[in-house]
């Protein structure tokens, strides 16, 4: 994998203050200079501290990747929103598992992506996923192609650049049709995987809108300000409006909804390479697209 810059400063500028400005951090370098990379000046073999000058050709060859636990690949299909040298996204199903696990150790949706990649015969990469989804989410999955674009989506989402957006259905009606929730999360001590709204917890912050009023539900679309673990899902259910579906937390199971009501439909970021926003909708799936109009 190979990324390409051209100078276009009138001052000279050292290698190393060039790509700090590109977000290549410390760390990359380090991975570059001791497993099998390099950096070339105009096609020469160049060092951090050599100068660049007006038009002068900048390129960064990143070294080959390996996976440092055993992943298995899974040859189920993928449904691709996007692809491109540097990005992969992919619209997960519900009941696939983001990352693998000892509960799902061989078919997560990155070892589905890693499938792919075997297919495709992609050489160097591995799989980096830059946002997940709870198990029984659906709904948009970004992927990072290589570690140099995960590093950047990576500051992106810890600067509250890129921007999510699910749809949610939520038991009951809303009093208000726009409701911004402020409330901070943290883990409930009697399980290990449930959360909590907690005053003592991690800031969290959610903005709901009701797009469509159904009988005894909401339809919403919610965009987190906060990325934390099963945050919609705490905070509605706070709220007093659980999913439906979610019997985690106080959700009733109504068919055909037998998972949290909750999709991931939109992803908006800046492309980091080709200096453009991509903005990906992904439609709802067919469980809840069914509930709404049997409720309509």
């Amino acid at each position: 994998m190979q990324i390409n810059w051209n100078y276009a400063g009138s001052s000279p500028i050292k290698i190393r203050t060039f790509l700090k400005s590109k977000g290549v951090s410390r760390r990359l370098l380090t991975k570059i200079r001791y497993q099998g990379g390099s950096i070339l000046l105009n096609g020469e073999e160049g060092r951090k501290t050599d100068k660049m000058l007006q038009n002068d050709r900048l390129t960064l060859l990143l070294p080959s990747e390996k996976s440092k636990k055993l992943l298995v690949p899974s040859y189920v299909p993928l449904d691709i929103l996007y692809e491109d040298r540097d990005f992969l996204i992919i619209n997960k199903p519900a009941g696939v598992a983001s990352i693998p696990s000892p509960l799902h150790p061989n078919d997560s949706l990155v070892n589905r992506v890693w499938g792919y990649y075997k297919l495709k015969q992609y050489q160097g990469i591995i799989p980096h996923i830059v946002t997940r989804l709870d198990r029984d989410t659906s709904g948009i999955v970004l992927f990072g192609k290589h570690r140099y674009a995960h590093s950047l989506l990576d500051e992106q989402l810890k600067s509250h650049q890129v921007q999510k957006y699910y749809l949610a259905i939520l038991t009951g009606q809303l009093r208000n049709q726009h409701v911004l929730i402020n409330l901070p999360i943290s883990r409930d001590p009697s399980s290990i995987i449930k959360r909590q709204v907690d005053p003592k917890g991690v800031a969290a912050s959610s903005e709901l809108r009701q797009v469509q009023c159904l009988k005894n539900y909401s339809l919403c679309r919610v965009q987190l300000h906060t990325g934390k673990t099963h945050q919609i899902r705490v905070h509605c259910s706070y709220l007093k409006h659980p999913l439906v579906g979610d019997s985690l937390y106080g959700g009733k199971i109504c068919m055909p909804m037998q998972r949290q009501a909750l999709h991931c439909e939109q992803l908006i970021f800046k492309h980091p390479f080709l200096d453009k926003v991509i903005n990906i909708k992904c439609n709802l799936p067919n469980d809840m697209q069914t509930f709404i109009q049997k409720n309509n």
